[in-house]
């Protein structure tokens, strides 16, 4: 950490042999903080008696607009029941708008309204604040170790479909 205070796995300890403890350490720091990451939109969703399911479908509609509906099945990684659920309340709420192809009649585009860009503001503006101030508490170099860290822990298509987002929408 920049401050000087030892991190979770000690100071000046070799991280290329970690014990079965400190990697139990990192498991539970990830738990807590996944809780810390999802507190204030869980709250905001609640509100709307929406759940987590439904902030990654704003999310990632967010993130590409007019992605499929079988696009987000694969990213998501739920059943299309699952899925299908939470598009028609965010369909009839007004959030999400669901479009016929124009090449394939059978595909629905999905893209978020006026309304649905908002509540995505609203959830990502209070994520953000919290990596914001975590990262500039870590420092530049735990950043970049970080998402290192994040990004080999993916499953190689996940890994594929995380690349594949990050170039479309650069």
């Amino acid at each position: 950490m920049s401050d000087g205070r030892p991190g979770p796995f000690g100071g000046g300890e070799s991280l290329l042999f970690l014990t079965d403890e400190q990697l139990r350490q990192g498991i539970e720091a990830m738990f807590f903080a996944y809780r810390g990451f999802t507190a204030d939109p869980d709250r905001i969703l609640a509100k709307l008696a929406y759940g987590r399911a439904h902030h990654r479908a704003i999310h990632f509609i967010n993130r590409a607009p007019g992605t499929t509906v079988n696009n987000l099945l694969s990213i998501l990684g739920v059943t299309k029941q699952s899925l299908n659920r939470v598009l028609r309340t965010l369909i009839a709420d007004g959030l999400v708008e669901s479009r016929v192809g124009t090449v394939d009649k059978r595909e629905r585009h999905l893209f978020l309204t006026e309304q649905g860009h908002a509540l995505e503001a609203q959830l990502s503006d209070t994520q953000r604040e919290r990596m914001r101030a975590a990262y500039k508490d870590a420092g530049p170099e735990a950043v970049q170790g970080f998402r290192k860290v994040l990004e080999a822990m993916m499953d190689a298509d996940m890994r594929r479909a995380y690349v594949k987002l990050r170039e479309t929408s650069s």
